[in-house]
């Protein structure tokens, strides 16, 4: 049998497809991270141009200096972080250079593991950020094959994929990435025995959501198929729409006679953390999914389905969900079966909003344009004439084809000034200047979380806002706590 190793994803991935990617801040990575270090995982999925974005917008919170409070915090474990090689945080290429300063500062700031996730399997240019981010000095690269299902995507076209990824000298591991969790035992046991002769020394690691309910039958044999590292979540953060819960992916692998070098103990009190933490915060925890054959058409990984679900809530539409859901495998097949990974499954579902909303391809959004103009590669398969016509016959796709290129360091340097750091150089450049005004303004995040004490801080954070409060006591059989408004002097009045 063989020794399987596990990547954590609840920082990143889990936090993503289960909480929006708003649920954990800084304070709770950090409580959290002492925990997931004695585990034993061979690296986190830790954080993502998404995910640091998300943490500036929602919570005021500096992505770098929780990096860098981590990697103080875990010397030992190998900490991720994905992107698809030409953006930062928005969604407009960035200039080589840029990208160049961006894992430049990962690096220094202790990111040391980089997944390379081309969104189309451009070989040379994942061959050229994979140098460039050795070049930064990124200990481990990562090859990422995003599985899809279409007419295109068959085992021959990932097995060639693995070759040249394993041909390439900055490329060290790679992995089978199953955003959509559609990648079931039956396929995997053609598809990885491929990948992994096409790859031949270099280790394979696989990464498939929980979606379906696929996963956790996949991952059980896959030690036997080649695959060396399996992905997983802990407690709240596994399963639903992350990926398969440690604990029990655990107890399956060892069931199957395979070795996993994990401390138990550890990764319980890891779990049992994140459970308080979901329910104080009152986060939805993930569970185990019913198979669901749609998955098969719309392919929206979990994250996106989140926040899509989440957004025609706020509209008052939720009933249209499954009228988009049609839609969406619709115009991904018009659009010529671009993979559903980052940035992709936002555009595709959002210009299947707009179809469901009024006429189909009458409203469309730059990104859709931006992508039938080429700006993110070729796509697999030929986009439907009549929907390229409909996208590119419009002035705004003549607009966008006069762009400028992107700015370079320099300019950025020249635009927002050279007394600041390269670190917040990067997020103005890719954020509204507003949300990094309001982050700068509100100085270090917290740095301590306690789930057990939270309901009462919430309580004297209340009542401290109510003014004719002015005593308060609390008794209970191990907490006695009292606390007197503070009543300005009125001498000399």
């Amino acid at each position: 049998m063989a020794d399987v190793g596990m990547v954590d994803v609840s920082l990143r991935d889990g936090n993503q497809s289960l909480w929006g990617a708003t649920g954990l801040r800084s304070a709770h990575v950090l409580q959290v991270a002492p925990l997931l270090e004695r585990v034993g995982f061979r690296a986190l999925d830790y954080s993502s141009s998404t995910a640091m974005g998300m943490l500036v917008r929602t919570h005021r919170e500096d992505p770098w200096e929780l990096t860098r409070r981590t990697r103080a915090l875990m010397p030992r474990t190998k900490l991720q972080f994905i992107g698809t090689g030409f953006r930062f945080i928005s969604w407009q290429n960035a200039h080589p250079e840029t990208m160049q300063l961006v894992y430049d500062r990962l690096a220094v700031n202790g990111i040391d593991r980089v997944v390379v996730l081309d969104p189309m399997h451009d070989m040379d240019a994942a061959r050229e950020t994979a140098r460039r981010l050795k070049q930064a000095g990124i200990d481990e690269v990562v090859g990422a094959l995003t599985f899809t299902i279409s007419a295109v995507h068959d085992d021959a076209f990932y097995a060639d994929l693995a070759r040249q990824m394993a041909a390439c000298p900055d490329v060290d591991r790679v992995y089978v990435k199953d955003p959509a969790g559609i990648l079931s035992a039956e396929r995997a046991r053609t598809l990885l025995p491929a990948v992994k002769a096409a790859l031949g020394s270099t280790a394979l690691e696989l990464h498939s959501h929980a979606t379906i309910g696929f996963s956790p039958q996949t991952y059980a044999i896959a030690p036997e198929l080649g695959v060396e590292v399996v992905q997983t979540g802990c407690g709240p953060l596994g399963n639903g729409s992350s990926l398969p819960e440690a604990r029990r992916t655990v107890a399956n692998l060892r069931e199957m006679g395979h070795r996993v070098d994990i401390d138990d103990r550890a990764l319980g009190l890891a779990c049992d953390f994140l459970d308080r933490l979901a329910a104080v915060e009152e986060l939805p925890a993930g569970r185990p999914q019913d198979f669901d054959a749609a998955f098969l058409h719309h392919q929206i990984a979990g994250g996106v389905m989140t926040t899509t679900r989440r957004q025609l809530r706020e509209i008052g539409m939720e009933d249209r969900f499954e009228s988009l859901v049609e839609e969406v495998g619709q115009v991904r097949a018009e659009l010529g079966h671009p993979i559903m990974v980052t940035p992709f499954p936002q555009m595709v579902v959002s210009q299947a909003l707009f179809n469901v909303l009024g006429e189909r391809y009458a409203n469309v959004s730059d990104q859709v344009i931006r992508y039938a103009l080429g700006a993110f590669g070729r796509p697999t398969a030929p986009i439907a004439p009549e929907v390229l016509d409909r996208v590119l016959d419009r002035p705004r796709a003549r607009e966008l084809q006069a762009e400028p290129p992107p700015p370079s360091p320099e300019q950025l340097r020249r635009q927002f000034g050279r007394g600041i750091s390269d670190e917040e150089l990067l997020l103005r450049a890719h954020m509204p200047g507003e949300q990094v005004d309001a982050m700068v303004a509100a100085g270090p995040a917290p740095q301590h979380f306690n789930p057990g004490l939270a309901p009462v801080l919430t309580l004297l954070r209340e009542l401290g806002q109510r003014e004719t409060v002015q005593d308060l006591a609390v008794g209970k059989a191990d907490l006695r706590l009292s606390v007197h408004r503070r009543r300005e002097s009125t001498a000399g009045v």
